[in-house]
């Protein structure tokens, strides 16, 4: 694996370049959207809220078939395609007017993006050998977060405007930008799509692996960190501690800089199943300490508790690492080869679901419930991380036995 922080020349690299690219447009959309809706569209914050949310769970019901068409029509053309038509769903926000055409394009717009990126990952795992995946998903992860915060920047830009004019310049922005990762993916090499005899065989597909639907189920509890970051802990910090509002800020600055950073050096060792499951061990363990020490940040001195903070706070980026690493190599090693799409596609929905689920859960644990909610997260998440491994090995003892019309995933030693 590289030492650099640059993916090698080739099809690596252009994946990357179009990560970042889509990245730029979309940290600028994600800063700017809600001010966008309610100030120039006019639609109420709940019923954006509330459409927001069907359209990301209607993403997450159709990513596992256009994961499927990746498959069988080749993961490169379907991945450009949906890139595409991602372009043309953010393009229709910009002559939205009404909650019902806001609610339609939000619909197409997910199921663009849960589309794409299972066939992006069906596409990388065609083109890349399967012990440098990981590696390069570390990287896609270090790239991504770079090009979030460069929209970001182009968004507050546009956010300090506060002018129709700047909204409507951030959405045609992130429209180039899959026009331009659509552009960049058609020049990759072709993957050729799965045979006709293979396809017959499924019926329903990835919900048959029981094994593989529970490493998905686990991967999504431990995904409950995302919306930690976004709503958890700036609720934890305004509502339960005495620390100034600006360190939530200052956080998610902190945790995207290290991602950018040490992504890639933190997924060095994850090379196997067995090296996955002790990054996800190590991960849940880490995130154990991480919530005991935000714990300790309720009722103390705001300038104890921000001390208190950014240390649970370095904790919890060391614990999210680990986890994207081993959850990676997990997500393709126990996928079969010639259904890589659809098994991406499936277990890409733990995001959908964390990011539907987890502020519920949340606000109820950590604003409700104070320092033994965290305990109890810690402990979940703990509990989600060493069932990672059992259920590991029951998925490739079942792909070791399974029926000869299923196709069959090779067995690997797991710890």
């Amino acid at each position: 694996m590289t030492n650099s922080l640059v993916p090698p020349a080739g099809p690596q690299r252009v994946l990357a370049l179009a990560q970042l690219a889509n990245s730029v447009g979309d940290g600028a959309y994600y800063v700017t959207s809600a001010l966008y809706f309610t100030h120039v569209v006019g639609l109420a914050p709940g019923r954006v809220g509330l459409g927001l949310t069907v359209a990301w769970a209607v993403g997450s019901l159709v990513g596992v078939p256009l994961g499927r068409l990746a498959d069988r029509r080749g993961p490169r053309g379907t991945a450009a395609l949906l890139a595409l038509a991602t372009a043309a769903t953010v393009a229709s926000f910009l002559v939205v007017r009404g909650f019902l055409p806001f609610v339609l394009a939000a619909c197409a717009y997910a199921s663009a993006q849960s589309g794409l990126a299972a066939a992006r990952q069906a596409l990388l795992a065609g083109l890349v050998p399967a012990g440098e995946r990981t590696g390069l998903l570390a990287h896609l992860q270090s790239t991504l977060n770079a090009g979030l915060a460069v929209g970001a920047g182009l968004g507050g830009l546009a956010l300090h405007a506060g002018t129709r004019a700047a909204y409507l310049g951030v959405f045609a922005l992130d429209a180039v930008s899959f026009l331009l990762c659509a552009a960049l993916m058609l020049g990759l090499p072709s993957v050729a799509p799965v045979s006709a005899v293979v396809r017959r065989s499924h019926g329903l597909g990835v919900l048959r692996d029981r094994p593989y639907v529970l490493v998905t189920f686990l991967n999504t509890v431990l995904l409950l960190r995302m919306p930690l970051l976004s709503l958890g802990i700036p609720l934890w910090i305004t509502e339960r501690t005495e620390a100034p509002a600006w360190l939530v800020s200052a956080l998610f600055v902190l945790n995207t800089g290290a991602v950018m950073v040490f992504q890639v050096r933190m997924a060095r060792g994850v090379t196997g199943l067995a090296s996955a499951t002790r990054a996800v061990r190590r991960s849940g363990l880490v995130m154990l300490a991480s919530c005991a020490v935000f714990a300790l940040s309720s009722g103390v001195s705001p300038w104890v508790a921000v001390g208190v903070l950014v240390a649970g706070a370095v904790l919890q980026v060391v614990a999210e690492m680990q986890q994207s690493a081993g959850s990676w190599q997990l997500a393709f090693d126990l996928a079969p080869a010639d259904r890589m799409g659809e098994y991406q596609g499936f277990f890409g929905t733990g995001v959908t679901v964390a990011r539907t689920m987890g502020p519920l859960v949340l606000t109820a644990l950590l604003v409700g419930w104070g320092t033994p909610g965290w305990l109890l997260l810690g402990g979940v998440m703990l509990a989600a991380s060493y069932a990672m491994g059992p259920a590991t090995r029951w998925a490739t003892a079942t792909a070791t036995a399974g029926p000869s019309k299923e196709p069959v995933r090779q067995p690997v030693p797991v710890n």
